[in-house]
C-alpha cells in the first residue's frame, strides 16, 4: 500500500501527540517539523526535521519536492509567521492543510483581564507609572519590552534571551512548565508582581499562573490570538484524525 505523506509543523504538545498516534499506524509516512529555536526539545515519536524553510517558497519547495499529500499546522497558537507561510505554500502547491490549536483560555470571574491585540498595545496598557512586570511571554518578543523602561521585569522563558533586555531592572528565570498553582503563587508573591503579560495560548501548562494571578487579585494584560480562518481546525487531536482521514481518502496525486 503507499502511504500517505504528512507534515507537521509542530512545537506544541499537541504535534508530539498528533505524531506519535499517527506513528502507531501503518498508512502513513510522518515527518515533524520543528523550528529549532528550542534548544533542548523534547524527544519526538517520528523523524524530525529541524530548521526553517525559508518562507512560504522554500516550504512550497519542500512541499513539491517530498511529495507530501497533507500539511498540518500544529504550530503554537502564537507562530503567525509560519501559519501564513504555511497557509501560502499549501495553496501554491495544492497540498491539503489542516490545523491543529488547541482553544484559549475564557476569562472567568475573578481574572481582571485587560485584552489586547498586539505585544506592541501590551507595553502601553502597562502605562507610565512605575510596575514589578513579569513577562510569561517566552524569549522571542521579550525585547518588546525595551520600550517601558520603567517598569522591572521578570522574564521567564525555557532558553536564555538573547540578547538581554536593554532596560535597567530584569531578572530572568529559565523554567519549563507545566507549573503548579501553589508554586505560581508563591514565584508573584516572592517577586513582588504587580502585574502580568501573557499571550492566550491556552492548554493547561501554564494556566497556573492565570489562576495564581486569579487568586492574588493581579492584573493580566492578555494578548488575544489573530489569525486567519480559511483553513480548517480542530481543536484536539481526536478531533483532527478524522479530519485527516477523510483527506487521505481523498486519493490525491502526489506532485504538483
Amino acid at each position: 500500500m503507499d502511504k500517505k505523506r504528512i507534515l507537521i509543523l509542530g512545537g506544541t504538545a499537541e504535534a508530539r501527540e498528533l505524531a506519535g498516534r499517527l506513528a502507531s499506524r501503518g498508512d502513513f509516512e510522518v515527518t515533524l517539523s520543528l523550528a529549532g529555536r528550542t534548544l533542548d526539545p523534547a524527544p519526538q515519536p517520528v523523524p524530525v526535521r529541524t530548521g526553517g524553510f525559508g518562507g512560504a517558497d522554500g516550504l512550497a519547495g519542500y512541499l513539491a519536492a517530498q511529495r507530501i499529500d497533507l500539511l498540518v499546522d500544529a504550530t503554537h497558537p502564537f507562530a503567525r509567521q509560519i501559519s501564513a507561510n504555511a497557509e501560502r505554500a499549501a495553496e501554491r502547491t495544492a497540498t491539503p492543510i489542516l490545523r491543529l490549536q488547541r482553544p484559549g483560555w475564557q476569562q472567568v470571574d475573578g481574572d481582571r483581564w485587560t485584552r489586547v491585540a498586539t505585544l506592541e498595545e501590551a507595553v502601553s496598557a502597562l502605562g507610565e507609572a512605575p510596575m514589578r512586570v513579569f513577562l510569561a511571554i517566552g524569549r522571542q518578543e521579550a525585547h518588546q519590552f525595551n520600550a517601558a523602561p520603567q517598569h522591572a521585569y521578570l522574564v521567564r522563558s525555557v532558553d536564555p534571551v538573547e540578547p538581554p533586555l536593554t532596560v535597567p531592572h530584569v531578572t530572568y528565570l529559565l523554567a519549563r512548565g507545566p507549573f503548579a498553582v501553589d508554586d505560581e503563587i508563591v514565584l508573584l508573591r516572592d517577586h513582588r508582581v504587580d502585574a502580568l503579560v501573557s499571550k492566550n495560548s491556552g492548554g493547561e501548562a501554564t494556566y497556573a499562573k492565570i489562576v495564581a494571578a486569579r487568586a492574588l487579585r493581579l492584573p493580566v494584560i492578555m494578548v488575544e490570538r489573530t489569525g486567519s480562518h480559511s483553513v480548517t481546525t480542530a481543536e484536539t487531536v481526536d478531533e483532527i484524525l478524522p479530519l485527516i482521514d477523510h483527506v487521505a481518502s481523498g486519493g490525491r496525486k502526489r506532485g504538483v
